[in-house]
């Protein structure tokens, strides 16, 4: 019988190191070593794996998306540590990278970013 105890998800990086430092000190999670690789503790329970692969590929969507009440505040912060926000094609984000889904009412207000690996990560606000 398959009775579940819980699940999580992973993802390859090429530095860990430098992922571990960007995870820990960047976006402020709690990062754990494990045995081939590390667990990085996410708000609200949640936990994801992260192990190094010599020939990572960087993912070409979305790996983690991070919810927060003032996307502004969010953008603004990340920014000051140095994070880059990401702009696409055909998608219509403002001078910091947010794409604003709420006020059309297309959806949240995003805004994606890399970590040090190239995966795509994205602060977002959730309509009310």
């Amino acid at each position: 019988m398959f009775n579940l105890k819980g699940a999580f998800s992973g993802f390859s990086v090429n530095d860990p190191a430098k992922a571990k430092e960007f995870y820990t000190k960047t976006l402020g999670l709690k990062v754990e070593d494990g045995v081939g690789g590390v667990r990085i503790r996410l708000p609200g329970g949640g936990m994801v794996w992260m192990y190094p692969k010599p020939n990572h590929q960087p993912a070409s969507f979305t790996i983690l998306n991070f919810k927060v009440d003032d996307i502004d505040a969010a953008v603004d912060d990340l920014t000051s540590r140095g994070v880059q926000f990401e702009r696409y094609p055909n998608i219509p984000a403002d001078d910091k990278g947010i794409l604003r889904g709420i006020a059309g009412k297309r959806g949240p207000d995003i805004a994606w970013f890399k970590d040090p690996a190239g995966n795509i990560l994205s602060v977002l606000k959730e309509p009310s």
